[in-house]
């Protein structure tokens, strides 16, 4: 699963256990490094939120939260709220690695985390954060057929030990509190993927050329 060197990782996500759900084994897997998880809804949710700031103490992470609106209808943010929200957060450092949202979601379909990646794309090639390396979780669920699945040809790919999975799921239901036979605990990849690009201008065309074919 990499190199077991101490790196300093941002994870930007949407909501409490996207960080769980989708890179939570990478995390588990790697108590070395200083993780930082940035959660840009749910702030003043009075369940949730404390749940988050629990499952950092599991992960050994450190955090914040933010209060974007995630309301049902889920409007578009403002983009510059959104890129302001995002800068105001997170640390003012150097990453090593940048852990965000894939632009197409994780599955059909999710407006924040769309939202969010595009932001952290683009606020990465206009180096308003300054980090060797952007990686994007990939996944995909065939458009609604399935739950979402990693993607195995992705740059990024490993599957999680029994130890490291049978955490993370605890993590999901024990703290997050989702049932069983819930989407979240259902979900909860064996495996975790990620797009990887060393360079964000990279980044930034990969993220026009979706736009573009979607």
């Amino acid at each position: 699963m990499g190199n077991k060197k101490s790196k300093a990782v941002a994870v930007i996500v949407a909501h409490p256990d996207d960080e769980t759900l989708w890179a939570g084994g990478t995390i588990l897997s790697h108590p070395s490094w200083q993780w930082f998880i940035v959660c840009l809804c749910r702030g003043s949710d009075t369940d949730r939120a404390p749940r988050f700031f629990k499952t950092l103490q599991v992960l050994g992470s450190e955090g914040i939260m933010g209060d974007l609106n995630d309301g049902p209808e889920q409007k578009p943010l403002d983009e510059n709220e959104l890129e302001h929200t995002i800068l105001k957060l997170l640390p003012s450092m150097h990453f090593d690695l940048i852990i965000s949202h894939n632009p197409g979601g994780e599955y059909t379909r999710h407006v924040r985390h769309e939202e969010i990646s595009k932001a952290v794309i683009k606020i990465c090639n206009a180096e308003k954060i300054s980090a060797n390396e952007l990686w994007t979780f990939a996944y995909e669920d065939g458009n609604k057929k399935y739950n979402p699945r990693p993607i195995e040809t992705s740059p990024v790919f490993h599957i999680l030990t029994k130890r490291i999975w049978l955490k993370k799921y605890s993590i999901i239901t024990g703290i997050y509190g989702f049932e069983k036979n819930s989407f979240e605990a259902e979900t909860t990849p064996l495996a975790e993927s990620f797009w990887q690009f060393t360079n964000p201008y990279d980044a930034q065309k990969w993220l026009k050329q979706f736009e573009n074919g979607k």
